[in-house]
């Protein structure tokens, strides 16, 4: 088994009113210099979006967070920023920012493997778990 690695993390956020500060998570950016690892996992929801702010254009919003993916990976049309070092591109992704599309501040921690961590930051700063079945959906009466 490997032994940890230092890595580093931003939450992307949707604030869809810039002057209200109401924010969504929406994703998360991993950078594992040691494992040579940058990596980006978005969601858009609409809903939740439209209830901070019913005119949030969700399309634009949903190319802007689809661009960072793209752009942690390298890719070609992912335009110049793709085209620097991971670390150049992390450090690009981060840097603070007043749009609608922003980043929290940098986190720092340890993993084994950084795909497996960047899963887990989803899955506990931005993924909506499904709600718990309630009683009245198990068939059961309340009195």
């Amino acid at each position: 088994m490997p032994a940890p690695s230092s890595f580093d993390y931003a939450i992307l956020r949707v604030v869809p009113r810039v002057e209200r500060g109401e924010q969504l998570n929406a994703g998360v950016i991993l950078f594992c210099l040691e494992r040579d690892v940058l990596a980006a996992r978005v969601t858009v929801d609409a809903p939740r979006l439209r209830a901070l702010w019913p005119e949030t254009d969700v399309e634009t919003i949903r190319r802007h967070l689809e661009a960072v993916p793209r752009i942690c990976a390298g890719l070609p049309d992912a335009g110049p920023i793709a085209r620097l070092s991971r670390r150049e591109r992390f450090h690009w992704l981060v840097a603070p920012r007043s749009t609608v599309v922003q980043v929290s501040p940098v986190h720092s921690g340890l993993c084994r493997a950084p795909e497996q961590a960047l899963d887990e930051l989803f899955r506990k700063l931005v993924a909506v778990p499904a709600p718990e079945p309630s009683a009245r959906s198990k068939g059961e009466k309340h009195v």
